[in-house]
């Protein structure tokens, strides 16, 4: 089964592409989960997308007309963003900050904590880059959309953490699947008061722009993540073409000739001979979008695009000495403040420019590009166990290319807000996931671990035999901040770590789930971490200038 089911394009034809999106769920087709026919070449360009229902694990059933392209250049904004540029005297202009949109940074009512300062007092920053599908303006319409999607639900159909770490030595992508199911939290529009419920079951990542704005994106991704984000940045369709023009071009490898159009008309249009050529403007963006002819045809594969061209372009704002130009340099301020919208704490250029500014720090060698590694669910995906995996590396600060220097160990996490419960006042259900891929669930280890419980003074601990969970490690979950203090005395008592102690609106109370790495004996023994990036998160290195998109032999040409 190629993986182009799991990140169809979006609809150019509503409903009559249904039977197009079943047959791709099958894994024949290249339409992807959306099944619709493309612009023919040189018409309005917009970026190949998927349907954006949001359903788990069903086929699209047919809809009213709607295109919705995925925006597939975010990462044209997200390169001046991580690169900075010389000479700023231009980007203090003051209309340039008239021209930057702003909204509230998290519509969610969970907050996660900030990390801990390191020993210099520093912290890492995290920046969640959206990418909107909206047609919100005439120039969004005609570079990407049809008038019966003006004024449409945008959808956050690009979504990428950037973290820069707390020494400011090196930074991490993890771009998430617009298709990823999950559930997104109850969000409250600050604008109107407008309370978005919490969805029922799960649903993919690129609806939760439409319950209230970014800011329940950025709770979205806390939720699951656990990561705190201190930032987001948003962009449109508006200036992507001026914007890759103004840096001169992007130097983009295939390793043949590809032409991205099928007898069906579907694909973005790109055409390029084999070998590394400059792109910008309209042939930028399309490379940003193109699906069809990259490797197996899937979402990902064009996420790999992205993740090459990005890189390229940090270097070209950093080598390219055309950007001393001042006229260049305006142009590029322009382009860029005209396609954001941004949280309060950066609504002004000078704060763009000093996010930047420490951006910049990092050296294109430390910049380690990942996918947040995924599995399929029917026609989506879900996070996998590397994905948690890679989530923690982000939350604790360790670089993705392995380079860090080693690191003392973690101090004691602060006591929380509300202690615990007297031992015997605290109600804990414990549950046996020991089961693995390659091993059966282990009798008895609920039983077990409460009996330790019990003895140990917490009377009120109960076996819940009626939960198989699958869990690598042991974790103990709890769904509020008045828990957390009994959820941390459980963990105490039996020797888990505090970082195995986690917030989860899964569970109704405080739940110790025995994990795979405790499987026999009554004493706990932590594993030894491990803090190597998962190989499914396919990373990129930021100076591999040797990168090249291998092109499907369905669609190259001679």
């Amino acid at each position: 089964m190629t993986r182009s089911s799991v990140q169809g394009e979006d609809t150019d034809e509503g409903a009559a592409d249904a039977p197009e999106r079943a047959q791709t769920v099958r894994g024949d087709g290249d339409n992807g989960v959306g099944g619709a026919k493309d612009e023919p070449e040189g018409a309005a360009l917009g970026a190949e997308g998927g349907t954006g229902d949001g359903t788990a694990g069903e086929p699209d059933a047919p809809r009213p007309r709607r295109r919705r392209r995925v925006l597939r250049w975010t990462a044209v904004v997200l390169a001046v963003v991580l690169a900075g540029t010389a000479g700023a005297g231009y980007l203090y202009y003051e209309h340039l900050n008239d021209n930057i949109k702003q909204d509230a940074l998290n519509l969610g009512d969970n907050k996660v904590a900030k990390p801990t300062p390191n020993a210099a007092g520093q912290t890492p920053l995290n920046i969640l880059v959206i990418g909107s599908d909206a047609r919100d303006s005439e120039e969004n319409q005609q570079l990407g959309g049809a008038r019966e999607t003006f004024g449409s639900t945008p959808l956050a159909d690009v979504q990428m953490l950037v973290h820069l770490s707390a020494d400011r030595s090196n930074m991490s992508v993890v771009s998430m699947p617009r298709d990823t199911l999950l559930e997104i939290p109850r969000c409250t529009d600050p604008d109107d008061g407008e309370v978005y419920p919490a969805s029922e079951g799960r649903v993919m990542t690129n609806q939760s722009l439409g319950h209230g704005g970014p800011g329940c994106t950025v709770a979205t991704w806390q939720e699951l993540t656990g990561i705190h984000i201190d930032h987001f940045v948003m962009v449109d369709f508006a200036g992507v073409v001026s914007m890759a023009d103004a840096v001169g071009g992007v130097p983009v490898c295939v390793d043949a000739n590809i032409h991205s159009r099928d007898a069906g008309g579907h694909g973005s249009g790109l055409k390029l001979e084999k070998g590394t050529h400059p792109v910008k403007g309209e042939q930028a963006l399309q490379w940003l979008r193109t699906r069809y002819g990259f490797e197996d045809g899937s979402d990902l594969a064009r996420a790999k695009a992205q993740h090459m061209y990005l890189n390229a372009m940090v270097r070209v704002l950093r080598e390219n000495a055309t950007l001393s130009s001042p006229n260049r340099l305006r142009r590029l301020a322009e382009e860029a403040t005209e396609a954001l919208t941004v949280d309060p704490d950066l609504d002004s250029v000078k704060k763009l420019y000093d996010l930047s500014d420490e951006l910049r720090k990092v050296k294109p060698e430390r910049i380690t590009m990942t996918t947040m590694p995924n599995r399929y669910v029917g026609a989506r995906v879900e996070p996998t166990e590397d994905a948690e995996q890679l989530f923690r590396l982000v939350r604790e600060d360790i670089a993705l290319d392995g380079k860090d220097a080693k690191k003392k160990p973690d101090a004691e996490p602060e006591p929380p807000a509300d202690p615990a419960a007297p031992d015997d006042e605290i109600a804990v259900q414990v549950r046996n996931g020991t089961r693995t891929d390659e091993l059966g669930t282990a009798p008895g280890r609920a039983n077990t671990v409460t009996g330790l419980l019990v003895d140990r003074g917490f009377t009120k601990a109960v076996a819940d035999p009626s939960v198989l969970p699958s869990e690598d490690r042991t974790v103990i979950r709890y769904p509020s901040a008045d828990l957390e203090g009994d959820a941390r005395r459980v963990a105490k008592s039996l020797g888990v770590p505090a970082s195995s102690v986690k917030r989860s609106t899964d569970v109704s109370g405080v739940t110790l789930v025995v994990g795979a790495d405790w499987r026999e004996d009554t004493a706990y023994r932590a594993p030894e971490s491990d803090d190597r990036t998962p190989e499914s998160a396919e990373a990129l290195n930021g100076a591999d200038d040797s990168a090249c998109m291998h092109v499907n032999p369905a669609f190259t040409w001679s």
